[in-house]
Formats: structure tokens, C-alpha cells, sequence
């Protein structure tokens, strides 16, 4: 059963109350030995604490879409495969144009708490060896016949460390958000895509970079996934039509990525994101002072620019003072035409509440830079 959704918070919540009837049934009709009484009543108070606990553990979860599975929150899964060194491309030297279609099959999700039309699909990338869910959502205007022959503009989200695949549409509610919005024309009729971002088995957030040894994460995201998405759907494969945003530790995932593959991606978003890799601590790209600068977005973007390559990318960058404001303001000041970079100050806490209000605009910006 999923952690998050609806059936485990009302089986946590008939828990809870079982719990707290329990003494006052039984408190004062138990009988035996004064030891053995005293036992049960300590069994039984630690039971109601345990549910306690556990529906606000649930609570939390459901509202931030932190561990989707039993196997996320335990740290027991692993999908992460075979990591070859795939070069600095991260093809491994295939060509894409020549690799078979991987058109998948997708199911329709079952939790209220997404919306309608979000479907899945479990992909074992080809490339990467990586093995995980992606949702997708499709825009209203995907089915229209007037737009039979269109391919629609991609969007990839990412959540944070620790996160659901689908908290973007659960806790962020984007397509709920979106949707009246691409019918009255004020935002395009992007396709949501949102790949697992969870690989290792020992809770270590992969930083969305490849470490060969331990898990092609980059790769996943930005071909396996990426070309399962075009072979499947009426999808844009131009990279002018694509863009990766992100909040908290899945910002710090997009922005590297816009900056690192202009070629597959035309712009970045960043909600109170970080440029520091060590800004989570969990993240293998924070093991090293060489890995965390060949990861640390700023650097990334100032080597691009000393190379005489300063990357065809616009960035949306948000935060708070002390939350990805600061880290914001110094992509802004590293960037270079024609590297575009838009920082918005916010105010409030590190959290889902916050990001999910700057959906209507991220993606009204979204509007103006995809597709030229």
C-alpha cells in the first residue's frame, strides 16, 4: 500500500482512535497480577503514542509527497542498476537518432489526491540501466482533433530529497492549477512529466548527476526518460520545446541540468533551490571539494562561459532569503547572452505551501520561452 493517498491515512486514523478507546475500556477492568497489569497499561499508552505519531507522520507525508513507498522510507529499494561510465555526454557514445523506439505502456493512476489524467508507467532505461515509475499528464488539447497533428511542448518536474515521483501532482497540484489555464489560452498546452528521482537503496540522494559505480542519474532524466516521452506521445523532440524545473533539492537537479544539456532543454526552473551540492548533505555529488564543484550549478555556468560556450538556456530562479534567494543572485550574476536568468524573491517556509503558488506564473514564463 502507498504511503501516500488516502487508504493508509484513514487505516492510521481508525488506528488512532482504536488506540485511545482501548484504556478507557479496559484501564480499570484489567485483572491479575499488579505486574502484569502494569504491563498491559504501558502497552497500551505506547500504542496509542505509536498511532499518534504515525497519523501525523502521515499527515506530513501526504502534504509534502515525501516516500511514496514502504521501500523509500526504509531505504531498501534499489534502482539504480548497472551504472557504466557513460562519458561526458552520458550516452555511452549511442547515438540516439538510432536507437529503437521505447514507446511505453501507461496505466491510469489510482489516487484521488493526483487528479484526473495523470497515468504511470514503470521504465527500465536502456541507457542508464536505471529502473523506476514516470507519470505523465497530458494537456487538454492532446485529444482535440484540431491538434491531432500538433506535438506538444515537455515540461519535466522533479521533486525533492526525499520526494514522491508524484508530488507535483499531489502536493503541488500542477495539473489541477493548470488545466483552466491551458483552455483559456494564458499558458501552453505543455505535457507534465515526472520521473522517479529516488534510486539508491541507502537513502543517498543521487544529486541527478552519473556516478559510474553507483547510478546514471543525469542520464536517466535527460535521455532514457526524455526519449521514452517522444516515442510514446506526440511530443516535441526539439530541444527548444523541453524544459526541467524543480523544487528544493530536485531546483538544484534542474537548474545543472538546463545548464549542463542545452541541447536537450531550453529552460530550467528552480524553486528555492541550492548551487552547492552540499547543500544536501545526503547528495554523493557533496562527497568530494572536485565533485562538488563539477556539480555546483554556478561553477558549471562560469566554466561554460570561460569555454566561450555560455549555454542557450533561460532560467526561472526562486527563493527566500537564506533559501535560494542568494543562490539565485549568483547564477544571475554568472550568466552570460544567451543565458537568460529571471530571480523572484519569496517569502515563507521551505515547503510545498509555497511552491505550489508560484505554479500559474512559472509556467506562464514557461509560455514565453518554449517553442522559438
Amino acid at each position: 500500500m502507498s504511503l501516500t493517498g488516502t487508504p493508509f491515512f484513514v487505516i492510521a486514523i481508525c488506528l488512532l482512535v482504536i488506540a485511545f478507546v482501548l484504556p478507557l475500556a479496559f484501564w480499570s477492568r484489567l485483572r491479575g497480577p499488579a505486574a502484569v497489569r502494569g504491563l498491559v497499561r504501558l502497552l497500551m499508552l505506547l500504542f496509542a503514542q505509536l498511532t499518534a505519531i504515525t497519523v501525523v507522520f502521515v499527515a506530513v507525508n501526504n502534504a509534502n509527497g515525501l516516500y511514496d513507498t514502504w521501500e523509500d522510507l526504509l531505504g531498501t529499494g534499489d534502482h539504480a542498476g548497472v551504472a557504466a561510465d557513460l562519458g561526458p555526454d552520458g550516452t555511452g557514445g549511442r547515438k540516439l537518432s538510432e536507437q529503437p523506439k521505447e514507446a511505453a505502456v501507461f496505466r491510469p493512476v489510482d489516487d484521488p489526491k493526483v487528479g484526473e489524467g495523470v497515468r504511470v508507467t514503470d521504465l527500465k532505461g536502456r541507457i542508464s540501466g536505471v529502473e523506476g515509475e514516470v507519470y505523465v499528464w497530458l494537456p487538454p488539447q492532446y485529444d482535440d482533433p484540431a491538434h491531432r497533428d500538433k506535438k506538444f511542448p515537455v515540461v519535466q518536474l522533479l521533486p525533492g530529497y526525499p520526494g514522491s515521483a508524484k508530488a507535483w501532482f499531489g502536493a503541488l497540484q500542477v495539473n489541477k492549477q493548470l488545466k483552466p489555464l491551458m483552455q483559456q489560452g494564458k499558458v501552453k498546452p505543455f505535457i507534465l512529466v515526472s520521473p522517479r528521482t529516488t534510486l539508491l537503496g541507502d537513502q543517498t540522494d543521487t544529486g541527478c548527476a552519473n556516478t559510474p559505480g553507483k547510478v546514471n542519474a543525469d542520464t536517466w532524466l535527460s535521455v532514457d526518460v526524455r526519449k521514452m516521452v517522444t516515442d510514446t506521445f506526440r511530443a516535441s523532440d526539439r530541444a527548444a520545446d523541453w524544459a526541467v524545473g524543480g523544487y528544493s533539492a530536485g531546483a538544484h537537479c534542474a537548474a545543472k541540468l538546463a545548464i549542463a544539456h542545452p541541447d536537450r532543454y531550453r529552460a530550467g526552473v528552480s524553486l528555492s533551490g541550492f548551487n552547492d551540492p552540499n547543500g544536501e548533505p545526503a547528495a554523493l555529488t557533496a562527497a568530494t571539494p572536485e565533485l562538488r564543484r563539477a556539480n555546483n550549478p554556478y561553477f558549471m555556468l562560469k566554466n561554460a562561459n570561460d569555454a566561450g560556450k555560455p549555454p542557450h538556456t533561460a532560467l526561472f530562479l526562486s527563493g527566500a532569503a537564506g533559501d535560494g534567494f542568494e543562490a539565485a543572485g549568483a547564477l544571475k550574476g554568472a550568466a552570460r547572452k544567451p543565458t537568460t536568468v529571471r530571480v523572484v524573491k519569496t517569502v515563507g517556509p521551505h515547503g510545498t505551501s509555497v511552491w505550489k503558488t508560484q505554479v500559474p506564473e512559472v509556467f506562464r514564463w514557461l509560455s514565453e520561452q518554449l517553442g522559438k
